[in-house]
């Protein structure tokens, strides 16, 4: 385990594996590195994962209690590359963790090789369809890993994922932490901002997604330049881990890019 310094002085837990081109994976809120599970296990089969515990979670410091914005989170993800000594990476974020890769392309765009956003959204928006239903918002205020589960996951995943089923849902942080989190989503806001993202962008999104329905990653798909939408049939918000195919679509979208820029 390494740790980063924060900009408050705060300590980032950081781990890394695998090798080739950099990756960095951002969690969604009050989720810890481990919750990426078998899906960092893929990816590190072909580029180097670093992976990070936000501030307030797992093995990371709390820090000051202001910092808990995506903006300032973003801050926290560049420290994470300066510490595993990156300079540019690809950088894939799910749900609040798409939130603050949305602002380290637009405040760090010299460190984003390409941006994966799945399950995420540029904030707050008077669109139609665009916020979560009551239920679903009541069961992720909850906690209750039975109410969560099918806004996240396939049944037939969980039954064969026991155990990054659990890991993911029980990540260790404090009701302090949980608070400032849930409120950091929920403020996010980028969307006057996002047509300065100059990163190549991939956008993935269940099309059964209730807790951040589709119209989000519709408007995304028009406000970030050049960005591809890829709408994943009979997926929900936890796309990242119960669809593994979407690591080969990742893999051939930054390929694509790659050859593209050469």
């Amino acid at each position: 385990m390494n740790f980063a310094e924060a900009a408050d002085g705060a300590e980032i837990a950081w781990a890394s594996e695998g090798e080739g081109e950099p990756m960095l994976l951002i969690a969604g809120q009050a989720t810890a590195m481990d919750g990426w599970g078998p899906t960092a296990d893929l990816l590190s089969r072909y580029y180097r994962v670093i992976r990070f515990d936000h501030r307030g979670i797992g093995r990371s410091g709390k820090g000051e209690a202001e910092r808990y914005t995506t903006r300032l989170l973003a801050e926290d993800a560049a420290a994470v590359l300066d510490a595993a000594g990156v300079d540019l990476a690809h950088v894939y974020g799910h749900s609040m963790g798409g939130r603050v890769g949305q602002w380290l392309a637009i405040d760090y765009p010299q460190k984003v090789r390409t941006l994966i956003l799945a399950a995420t959204s540029g904030g707050r928006s008077p669109g139609a369809g665009m916020q979560p239903d009551r239920a679903a918002l009541d069961a992720l205020v909850s906690g209750d890993m039975s109410r969560l589960e099918p806004l996240f996951f396939d049944a037939d995943w969980v039954r064969s994922n026991p155990a990054a089923t659990h890991t993911f849902f029980n990540s260790h942080a404090s009701a302090w932490a949980k608070v400032r989190h849930f409120k950091a989503s929920r403020e996010h806001d980028a969307w006057r901002y996002l047509s300065s993202i100059q990163s190549p962008t991939l956008i993935l999104h269940g099309i059964e997604d209730a807790l951040t329905p589709l119209p989000n990653a519709l408007l995304l798909r028009e406000h970030i330049p050049r960005s591809v939408l890829v709408r994943v049939p009979g997926a929900g918000h936890g796309l990242h881990l119960d669809h593994p195919e979407t690591v080969e679509w990742i893999r051939q979208f930054i390929a694509g890019k790659s050859r593209s820029s050469g």
